[in-house]
């Protein structure tokens, strides 16, 4: 990749979370939020992080001050146009760098600041040269910079330069470039100036990423990102897709230590509010995760067969997630099972794979709470050839002028048993119906029934649990798992029974 590229050694992260993220529509943090996040930034290893726009409240340049403040190894930045008042916002909060920023496209500087070109020009040099005078670090960004006639952008530029400018930023402030345009706009501007070189890429064509990375290819030293990729309308380039696609495919040094990415992200996630979607990369829920059984088989014998490989759960501060569902095998839910401390046989963990997909074909989502659920209910269950009592077939009848009533059909030692009854709901006439059927064997007595819905909805994963006791004062348990409310309560009394019997130590038929 290098051969092929203009690859710095080394790229600086600059993280704009604070003042770029927190213009994320519905986003406002307080100080306090915002201290936290600086803090984590910091212990991320980013170097430069933009702490907010200090002119625009009270509030915000409290936030700069404080974070200029704590005493931080990254270099803390404050946004400010090309004013004196914004400058000066800036260095009484003790920042150590000034961002200052004007419209350079003519759609933006003809609309919005109303200046021509000359007049930006000389904008830029005086707001540039008020930030050296006080001997702080000034980084300019021509906004717009991507919709900018060329000739006059390196214009801007090099004025910037002169003026003493030591980083220039190239955004692409409404998200429109594509990579190799924003590839050659860059080459261009490295040939232009000797200053360091900085990009911002906003999302809206969802190519923040892959500019932002084209940029470094062609000699960008710096990258302006946001955790998680927030920030205005469809947000910035991502911290974490850019950091690890510049670590582990390019083999460029950022000095962030990755291990603290998910973290920072559940972090963000959390303060601001905004969610991120599972299968969002590298920190999403679903970024290791797999379900299908040919990939949950390659990856549990060696990870990198469904994985990058060079990037690992680990190095990010992930995990690994082999999830069940219709796409389940028995290689992943056995591993599941162990994760959760459940032992089962072979003959357990195809059954348990089986009700899994049955579930996953009906277009539920399997949630960790449905396998354990699943699985307690299949290894709780008596071995077939254990079974003294086996269910043929039940049907249950009701409605608002019917009273429930059930049918059930059991075997009981080679013998087939029938009988109904009704009861004041459907799942009372189907236990009710089982006990009857049974009463000319053994009188069995229902003294504890549990229902549990394992996941939201109407049909709702539900788990039984019930408890009978026999004429001998034997207790048994049984429990079981399934959609339908009736059909787990009759397996689980099933289950119970047979227990019964067993402890009684009646001879199978």
């Amino acid at each position: 990749m290098r051969e092929k590229a203009s690859l710095p050694q080394r790229v600086r992260i600059f993280d704009t979370t604070l003042r770029d993220g927190e213009q994320t529509p519905g986003v406002s943090l307080t100080v306090e939020q915002k201290l936290t996040i600086a803090h984590q930034l910091d212990r991320l290893g980013v170097h430069v992080i933009e702490a907010g726009f200090p002119i625009s409240s009270k509030g915000e340049r409290q936030a700069v001050r404080r974070i200029a403040r704590a005493g931080l190894d990254a270099e803390v930045c404050g946004l400010a146009r090309v004013l004196k008042q914004d400058i000066e916002a800036c260095i009484d909060c003790g920042v150590d760098m000034v961002h200052t920023f004007v419209s350079t496209s003519d759609i933006q500087r003809e609309h919005t600041i109303k200046k021509s070109r000359e007049e930006v020009l000389e904008l830029v040099a005086e707001a540039v040269s008020y930030v050296r005078e006080h001997g702080i670090t000034c980084l300019f960004s021509a906004m717009d910079a991507t919709r900018t006639e060329l000739d006059y952008l390196l214009q801007v530029f090099r004025t910037a330069e002169e003026a003493g400018a030591g980083i220039m930023n190239i955004p692409d402030t409404v998200g429109v470039m594509v990579p190799p345009a924003m590839r050659l706009i860059t080459s261009e501007v490295k040939r232009a100036i000797r200053a360091v070189v900085d990009v911002h890429c906003h999302n809206d064509f969802g190519l923040a990423t892959a500019n932002t990375l084209a940029a470094v290819e062609a000699g960008a030293e710096q990258v302006q990102v946001t955790v998680n990729g927030i920030g205005e309308r469809a947000g910035n380039a991502s911290l974490e897709q850019v950091v690890m696609s510049l670590t582990t495919i390019y083999g460029v040094e950022t000095g962030i230590r990755t291990e603290h990415l998910y973290e920072t992200s559940k972090l963000v996630e959390r303060l601001t509010g905004i969610r991120m979607p599972p299968n969002y990369p590298v920190v999403g829920e679903n970024a290791f995760s797999h379900e299908s059984g040919i990939h949950t088989h390659g990856v549990l014998e060696k990870a990198e067969t469904f994985e990058p490989g060079v990037m690992t759960p680990e190095m990010v501060g992930h995990r690994r997630r082999i999830v069940s569902g219709k796409h389940a095998g028995v290689h992943g839910v056995r591993a599941m099972l162990a994760e959760m401390g459940v032992h089962a046989t072979e003959e357990q963990v195809r059954e348990i794979t089986a009700r899994v997909k049955e579930l996953g074909d009906k277009g539920k989502r399997v949630t960790d709470a449905d396998l354990l659920a699943i699985a307690e209910a299949v290894v709780g269950e008596v071995a077939k050839q254990e079974k003294v009592v086996e269910l043929e077939e039940f049907a249950v009848m009701t409605g608002n002028r019917v009273l429930p009533t059930a049918s059930v059909r059991l075997r009981f030692r080679g013998r087939e048993l029938r009988g109904a009854e009704t009861g004041v709901g459907p799942v009372d006439a189907a236990l009710r119906a089982v006990r009857s059927v049974l009463s000319e064997v053994e009188d069995i007595r229902l003294t504890e029934y549990h229902l549990e819905a394992i996941t939201g909805g109407s049909d709702a994963l539900a788990e039984v649990l019930v408890k009978l006791e026999d004429s001998r004062g034997n207790v048994a348990a049984g429990k079981a798992a399934r959609e339908d409310i009736v059909n787990a309560s009759v397996e689980a009394m099933i289950s119970a029974i047979n227990r019964i019997f067993l402890m009684r130590g009646i001879e199978k038929g």
